[in-house]
């Protein structure tokens, strides 16, 4: 699948024959679909996120709401920029039928099975080298804090705004990963281009397929509620929210397996086997048992906040409450564990499983924890201790250190 937009002009300038053969290596180095557009602010894009900053829908989320002074102004990466080439990868893949995975399995959202931003990067690097052959500056930005990409996409016609607020490509869906290179060269279109159609209509599967009623309005997400952003946040994951994570270890793909589109475009053009390495799923009570480096050796490409393993292992255990065989030997072992780690959180949420379960027995042990966050986790689930003091610890109920 290819999708090239390009701007007005029946003859090309040298400019506009640079543009086309940027296009032609992008999609020679493995991009989907590509555009180019101006370097002018998002402004709309900041009107955006300065409301629902305001309105706490975008809770303690960074990225792009870091600095939106940045990330809505290309200016700000490269003070002489003239255009954008964007470029997107499909990542949705065959799920793998044999998990070989007895026990307890978190399930991974499909554009985490496999680093996809890499391959992105390196196409898009090809595109920013041949701009540097000619003496342009090319800086390529994607998956960070430097530029609004879902924005950069919808401008360079790639796709419109979907209501699940990821961009749609006509045909083809949500399954793609955005970056895009900044650059001084003249490549952009002598005119803005037409902006895509919205192709949603009247649907709003996703919507209602939301399991947190996280998406409150057509492209409107209350991060508050998502649990795609909750795994990533740090500290205590909201109660309220624990058994619709069900089986999630990390990532949500509810809004757009919902999709008609991605589910006619996946007829249209089924989706190639998964890569070598792939882990759509993850192997609970082993994550819960192997130590920190292994775990990060095997899920460091994800957004772990601080890179503090204990975030990971907060997730492993809601999924542990949620699925487990509360029978079976080994998960009251790795709650036991869990029960006795240093890291409040962890053990927090160990006690919520162990409660979901019904293992109330394996919280006699600890019911004087002196942490704050434990203690209200242990009386949540009606144990509780007169020997517990006013000393609370000195855990953080906002996150880690």
């Amino acid at each position: 699948m290819t999708l090239d937009r390009v701007g007005p002009g029946p003859e090309l300038t040298a400019h506009g024959r640079l543009a086309d053969e940027l296009r032609r290596i992008g999609r020679q180095s493995g991009l989907d679909a590509v555009g180019i557009c101006d370097s002018r602010p998002f402004v709309e894009a900041r009107v955006a996120i300065d409301e629902r900053r305001e309105k706490g829908f975008a809770a303690g989320m960074q990225f792009t709401y870091r600095n939106p002074a940045r990330s809505t102004d290309p200016r700000a990466t490269m003070p002489e920029a003239r255009a954008l080439f964007v470029g997107v990868r499909r990542y949705v893949r065959q799920d793998p039928s044999a998990t070989g995975i007895s026990g307890p399995a978190g399930r991974v959202a499909r554009y985490s099975w496999i680093d996809h931003y890499g391959p992105l990067r390196a196409a898009l690097g090809q595109v920013a080298a041949r701009l540097a052959e000619d003496g342009w500056k090319a800086r390529v930005v994607c998956d960070d804090n430097a530029l609004v990409d879902r924005a950069a996409a919808v401008r360079a016609g790639i796709g419109w705004y979907g209501k699940n607020t990821n961009v749609l490509i006509p045909g083809a869906g949500s399954w793609f990963v955005i970056g895009s290179v900044v650059t001084d060269a003249p490549i952009g279109p002598p005119a803005p281009l037409d902006l895509v159609a919205d192709g949603c209509g009247s649907c709003h599967r996703c919507i209602t397929a939301c399991p947190t009623g996280a998406l409150v309005g057509p492209g409107l997400l209350d991060a508050r509620k998502c649990l795609a952003w909750l795994v990533q946040a740090p500290g205590v994951f909201p109660i309220e929210y624990r058994e619709a994570l069900g089986d999630r270890i990390y990532g949500c793909d509810d809004c757009q397996d919902s999709c008609p589109i991605n589910l006619r475009s996946e007829r249209n053009e089924p989706a190639p086997a998964a890569e070598a390495g792939s882990q759509p799923t993850v192997d609970i009570l082993w994550l819960l048992a192997a130590d920190d480096r292994t775990v990060m050796n095997a899920v460091g490409r994800w957004y772990i906040p601080g890179r503090h393993v204990g975030s990971v292992r907060r997730n492993a255990l809601i999924v542990l409450g949620n699925t487990a065989d509360a029978a079976d030997p080994a998960v009251a072992d790795a709650l036991s564990v869990a029960l006795a780690d240093k890291d409040p959180i962890v053990r927090a949420h160990a006690v919520w499983a162990a409660g979901r379960l019904g293992l109330l027995d394996l919280l006699q042990g600890v019911a004087d924890d002196p942490d704050q966050i434990v203690a209200g986790e242990l009386a949540a689930v009606g144990v509780s201790s007169n020997t517990r003091g006013s000393d609370t610890g000195g855990s953080d109920a906002s996150g880690w250190p």
